[in-house]
């Protein structure tokens, strides 16, 4: 045995990935690889996704545009689909035509309940202004153009460094 080095994992390191469904305007996209840059997370479409793979990660975001107050179906369906863990970490992040702490509650309240309902502990969640063109908005340029801005993905970095360090917390 000469010289064998063993290579260690070290002990703070950890497995991200972010299910992500971002079409429109790419807003959410834009927040995702923010996330991602900070968590050295993957970035996947839902149909990507093989449920056991999701096993090899510590922690998982979900996230899309919000549509009639909810995450997008592709999302949802994912969810409905994936079997039971035993709090494996989550979080959840979007984009939004209209935002707010309780409007972001109420707008990520499906995509929760059905993680949680399958073992997921979602450690906190995340959510911007996107720019909107849907339905009649579009006739008047639409709202919110040129969000998510920097501000907007500043918070989005100091929100990834947030999960992170909760996440890598023993027991919680």
């Amino acid at each position: 045995m000469e010289n064998e080095i063993t290579e260690l994992k070290e002990p703070s390191s950890m497995k991200s990935l972010l299910v992500l469904y971002s079409y429109h305007h790419h807003n959410t996209e834009k927040v995702a690889k923010v996330l991602a840059k900070v968590l050295d997370a993957e970035i996947k479409w839902p149909q990507e996704i093989n449920h056991e793979e999701l096993q090899d990660y510590d922690l998982i975001g979900f996230g899309s545009g919000i549509y009639s107050a909810k995450h997008h179906e592709s999302l949802l369906e994912l969810a409905d689909e994936l079997t039971k863990v035993n709090n494996k970490k989550a979080f959840l992040f979007s984009t939004a035509g209209i935002t707010g702490k309780s409007k972001a509650s109420k707008d990520h309240a499906t995509l929760r309940e059905k993680l949680m309902s399958k073992g997921y502990t979602i450690v906190d969640d995340f959510q911007c202004k996107g720019f909107n063109t849907n339905s009649f908005l579009k006739l008047f340029g639409g709202m919110n153009k040129g969000r998510p801005n920097d501000r907007d993905l500043r918070n989005a970095e100091d929100f990834a460094w947030k999960v992170k360090q909760k996440s890598m917390k023993k027991g919680s």
